[in-house]
């Protein structure tokens, strides 16, 4: 399972967005608005990856930089994305770029060929492109990099006309008299995705979680929309009003030349084909859809929040068990700057039990109401092939498995992890502790936690610890790959360990293999005393390495 292992997620999205916006915002006009989820296939096979867009944010130019040619005609656009795999750290607890930096560099087989960012979350303000001001695309050392808008977005303003009406429109008369707008000029002024989906479809309710697609070539954002009824019969209300809802539709927008599609990704819904019938022409099949971006769909965590709600309770099919609601189950709670939250749904790349390939799974745990421990987890498939299935294993009730906020406890009561992580938070510095993530791996579940340390007055979270959990063992140590290793190694006796190596040495009457061995013994002695402070067994450890060596 060193896939699933492989992707594990280190990094959330809070600490994770303040470090792209330090690291990689360059000017202070970047801004890095949200952090999104995806999976893309790379050199080691199916990843899971972070990616956050670098939007315009002209509101942060100066103030003697705030004339109406830079806010509408120069910066005009955000360029590029980062992009970071979810578990790769440097030996300064900072992330691994697989995209950074401008012009964009990748380590990936994926180009940026049209990095420039005209759509986005963040866009508000309209943008006269092809004009006779140069747009500023990227700064580069003590000057900057500067193009034309060469695509079909927006209104052509080629007539006067035409820049009248939008002047008024806009309460803007500098388009009527600046010498600067040409016939070749294009106006782009809805840019935000939620204003162009809803001005579009109004009718359609769309996800609040638009995520950046990064096919060859293209930056695309793909959000999901919902059709929705309060009249459907013998169905509970959620929230106390709609009764129904189908994710019904995928939209694909452009981000540089603002191209927009819906695809209907539920045939089945009568109200998304009532639509379709209505306003022919708007609505096409999923299959038409790019195989490259049909890749990366996603299962929205808006309708699986619902569904897992509902499903708490409308598990049980027993009348009697069902009437006294016997069996109803909550979603578990996660502790939040010392508070405590409900804990929201993840993806992750994971191997469903019964299954021999791993696939991109939305998750959510469940707890038995008014108690802590795991009672179960559902999961929804991602991927194209099984887009939309439902997957829920039940944990028996005979033995107990611990629930994340059982863990979180666990943790707190540790007498060293809390130790170490209390006085961390005293000498200036800020302790993040990350999501608890429940991962189930064939029959068994692991618990990992990310630590993350942030000056008091820095805003460059490093991840510099991660806590594993499994059965009744809790350790911390400075990677994922040291934790696991202490505990399984605790759980194993030292002959059980030795026992391979030696017999081949046995076999092969081989000194090199004993010493090899006993080297390797050593080396793993050496990392669990440094992850848990005994520098008195690290000094002895070292001192037997380099006996060894020589």
């Amino acid at each position: 399972n060193s896939n699933i292992i492989n992707n594990i997620r280190l990094w959330n999205e809070g600490p994770l967005k303040q470090t792209f916006g330090q690291l990689q915002e360059i000017r202070p006009y970047y801004e890095f608005n949200n952090i999104d989820v995806d999976r893309y296939q790379t050199d080691h096979g199916l990843e899971q990856v972070l990616l956050s867009p670098r939007e315009m944010n002209i509101s942060q130019l100066p103030d003697k930089a705030q004339t109406w040619v830079n806010q509408h005609l120069v910066y005009t656009h955000g360029y590029g994305v980062c992009m970071s795999p979810v578990n790769e750290v440097s030996p300064e607890g900072l992330p691994h770029f697989y995209i950074k930096d401008l012009p964009p560099v990748s380590t990936l087989s994926l180009t940026l060929d049209n990095p420039q960012i005209y759509f986005g979350e963040a866009q508000t303000e309209y943008s006269i492109v092809n004009t006779g001001q140069p747009e500023f695309d990227y700064p580069k050392g003590d000057t900057n990099v500067y193009s034309q808008y060469q695509k079909k977005g927006g209104v052509a303003l080629d007539s006067f006309l035409k820049r009248l009406v939008y002047s008024i429109k806009l309460s803007d008369l500098n388009m009527v008299i600046s010498s600067l707008v040409t016939p070749e000029s294009r106006l782009i002024y809805d840019r935000d995705i939620q204003t162009i989906v809803s001005k579009l479809t109004p009718f359609i309710t769309y996800d609040k979680d638009p995520y950046l697609v990064v096919i060859p070539g293209h930056l695309v954002w793909m959000i999901d929309g919902y059709t929705l009824s309060t009249r459907f019969p013998y169905s509970e209300p959620f929230n106390g009003h709609w009764n129904y809802i189908r994710n019904a539709v995928k939209v694909t927008l452009d981000a540089g030349t603002g191209d927009i599609h819906f695809y209907i990704a539920d045939p089945k819904d009568p109200i998304i084909r009532g639509y379709a019938h209505l306003f022919p022409g708007t609505f096409e099949p999923f299959a038409k859809m790019p195989l490259a971006l049909q890749d990366h769909v996603r299962y929205p965590k808006g309708l699986f929040s619902i569904q897992s709600k509902l499903y708490s309770t409308y598990h049980m099919t027993d009348p009697q068990v069902f009437y006294n609601r016997e069996d109803i189950w909550a979603l578990p709670k996660r502790a939040v700057e010392g508070n405590s939250a409900v804990g929201d749904a993840y993806y992750m790349v994971t191997k469903i039990p019964g299954e021999t390939q791993e696939s991109f799974v939305l998750m959510q745990p469940f707890t038995p109401a008014n108690k802590s421990n795991l009672i179960a987890w559902i999961g929804a498939k991602c991927d194209r092939e099984d887009y939309g299935k439902l997957k829920v294993f039940k944990f028996p009730k005979e033995r107990t498995l611990y629930g994340p906020e059982q863990i979180e406890s666990r943790i707190d009561q540790d007498t060293e992890i809390s130790q170490k992580l209390t006085l961390w938070g005293q000498v200036g510095s800020r302790v993040i502790r990350g999501d608890l993530l429940v991962i189930p791996i064939q029959d068994s579940v692991i618990y990992v936690q990310p630590v993350y340390l942030q000056a008091t007055n820095g805003k460059l979270p490093e991840l510099k610890r991660v806590i594993f959990a499994y059965r009744d063992d809790i350790v911390m140590a400075q990677d994922l790959d040291s934790a696991m290793r202490s505990v399984f190694d605790t759980q194993r006796t030292s002959s059980d360990k030795l026992q391979p190596n030696l017999s081949e040495a046995k076999k092969t009457n081989d000194p090199f293999n004993s010493k090899l061995s006993a080297l390797k013994k050593t080396f793993f002695e050496l990392k669990k005393a440094a992850s848990q402070g005994q520098w008195a067994e690290f000094g002895k450890a070292l001192e037997t390495i380099q006996k060894l060596l020589d």
